[in-house]
């Protein structure tokens, strides 16, 4: 294959030739007139032979210029309508958003109808999944992550925190009012689920009854939990059913919380993790996820 001379030379002739000026076509590409002047004689020491008749003036194409202009004009046309159409191409592909199942069903899947509302030319792609999925592999564009500290290797954006409290059916308690102590509790069923055991700041009920004793020192907690299960959405299922009351997130049941169907029993909240939304750095759709991004914390 004959090698083409330099882009830049191409782009320089073929913007001037279009303006019959040096100094648009500078304007236009974002350079000087000389810039342009000097690429242009590049592209005549390539072809041997001058392609513009510069005196006397106005700017003129010679033969040799006449011949090239229509070819790279109509292939430089080509190259935007390809790229435009590859860019349209891109937009209509759903965002793929990996997020972890119980948030999934429980915050982010709700709310998706506002944003179809919103956005009905946006499509995503939710990929609930509780393994974490490799961005830099292209598994995912965007993946939401609960993490207590910044995600390291990604960019990324801390969209809101949760805090960990009794929460339990209004019907558990007398007269259906928070408790206003802890001691009022004791004596409720309580509902266990296991967290990650290498986290020392695990939000159960060892934790929030170790807390009590520092404000209310007379408190003996209590040993054991009515029922004990190996996921949070099973915990999640017991509490919504009325079976006993659960340390669990304020973010995880908000709908019920505000609907006023579960209630925080005690005052007293562990502090959660973060809901971090990453991505990789240079992310050809950056837009769309930022405007993602700003739509999950407006739907708090």
């Amino acid at each position: 294959m004959a090698r083409l001379p330099p882009l830049n030379a191409l782009r320089a002739f073929e913007s001037a030739a279009r303006h019959l000026s040096f100094r648009a076509a500078a304007a236009e590409l974002g350079v000087t007139p000389t810039a342009i002047s000097h690429q242009i004689k590049l592209l005549e020491g390539s072809c041997g032979q001058p392609l513009f008749r510069r005196r006397p003036r106005p700017l003129g194409l010679t033969p040799a210029g006449e011949a090239l202009f229509p070819v790279l004009h109509r292939g430089f046309d080509s190259f935007t309508a390809a790229f435009e159409d590859l860019s349209a191409a891109t937009r209509r592909q759903p965002l793929r958003v990996t997020v972890p199942n119980a948030f999934a069903g429980r915050w982010l899947v709700p709310r998706l109808p506002k944003w179809r509302e919103l956005y009905p030319a946006a499509p995503l792609e939710i990929i609930g999944a509780d393994r974490v999925l490799d961005l830099d592999k292209g598994e995912a564009d965007v993946a939401i992550r609960y993490a207590r500290n910044r995600p390291q290797g990604h960019s990324a954006q801390e969209l809101f925190r949760d805090g960990y409290a009794p929460i339990c059916r209004p019907s558990l308690l007398p007269g259906g009012r928070p408790a206003a102590t802890a001691v009022e509790l004791a004596g409720l069923p309580r509902i266990h689920y296991d967290w990650m055991r290498s986290d020392a700041e695990t939000p159960t009920w060892r934790r929030w009854w170790a807390m009590v004793r520092e404000a209310e020192s007379d408190v003996t907690p209590p040993d054991d939990c009515a029922l004990s299960f190996r996921e949070e959405a099973h915990a999640i299922e017991a509490v919504l059913a009325g079976q006993g009351i659960g340390i669990m997130s304020d973010v995880m049941l908000s709908p019920e919380l505000a609907r006023g169907e579960l209630i925080r029993a005690h005052p007293l909240t562990l502090p959660g993790l973060g809901y971090w939304l990453t991505h990789l750095p240079n992310h050809p759709r950056k837009r769309a996820i930022g405007q993602f991004a700003d739509w999950l914390i407006n739907a708090v």
